[in-house]
């Protein structure tokens, strides 16, 4: 039987003497899109943070395809196939939409020294990646902005542009840190569509995000925080009428939480 992606096994976290995180468990499987929600300060940045190796667990242990990556570097844990965006925009601003997604390309390209001192196979490298450059631009839908700088782009474009950038380097497993955080309802839809396509392609995505209707609708589960602790996991239909997430996190009774969150 195959272990799950990704297996956290009572993870505990102090950050300054406190415990921001406490046992935490939960496991993300193949092919699923999962969401970690929470109130803020519930400890689900701090989640990410240790998955992807930029905060050391203070005890428990954290698996991706069965090998445990616990305390390894945020680099190492990349070249796994495990990678993350972040919260702000992370974009080349100066640079060119198309010189953006090229860079991003360029960091998983095969041509390395050896190829420096082949010509040729350089070439054909280099048209490769410039030709999925451009093929990764039309699936976010930014081909036509491709010679823009980036910087001029809408806020809703520069998220699916990073977005992109995360997803150039075909990780299986893609942490998104609020992707829809400043979108209208347009721009959110749009992202939402943009996260479904990366999962219908193979890619596993984790995210963390305060938009519960988005979340309510494009999650396979949901893994609620409150106070560094997991509260409640579980598929959403059960989760907008747990009575303790909403409780705490949409803060109604359960015929108004299941709207609100609806």
């Amino acid at each position: 039987m195959n272990p799950p992606l990704l297996a956290v096994e009572h993870v505990m976290i102090r950050i300054g003497g406190l415990v921001a995180v406490s046992d935490l468990s939960f496991m993300v499987e193949r092919g699923q899109v999962v969401s970690l929600i929470g109130p803020n300060g519930a400890g689900k940045t701090t989640a990410f943070n240790a998955i992807t190796g930029y905060l050391r667990p203070r005890q428990g242990s954290i698996h991706f395809e069965g090998q445990e990556i616990t305390g390894l570097t945020p680099e190492r844990i990349a070249a796994l196939g495990l990678v993350r965006s972040f919260q702000r925009t992370s974009i080349f601003g100066s640079s060119t939409v198309f010189d953006n997604a090229l860079m991003a390309l360029h960091l998983r390209g095969r041509a390395g020294l050896l190829a420096a001192f082949l010509p040729f196979s350089t070439q054909q490298e280099e048209e490769r990646l410039r030709e999925e450059a451009m093929t990764m631009l039309g699936f976010v839908g930014l081909l036509g902005r491709a010679g823009a700088r980036a910087d001029s782009l809408a806020y809703g474009e520069q998220r699916r542009l990073g977005i992109a950038l995360a997803a150039a380097a075909t990780p299986r497993l893609l942490l998104l840190d609020e992707p829809a955080a400043g979108l209208n309802p347009s721009e959110t839809a749009e992202c939402m569509a943009l996260i479904r396509q990366l999962r219908d392609r193979g890619t596993t995505i984790l995210l963390v995000e305060h938009d519960m209707a988005m979340v309510m609708r494009i999650s396979d589960r949901i893994v609620v925080l409150n106070q560094g602790r997991i509260i409640a996991d579980g598929p959403p239909e059960a989760i907008r009428r747990d009575p303790e997430v909403i409780r705490a996190y949409l803060g109604s009774a359960p015929q108004g939480g299941a709207h609100a969150a609806a």
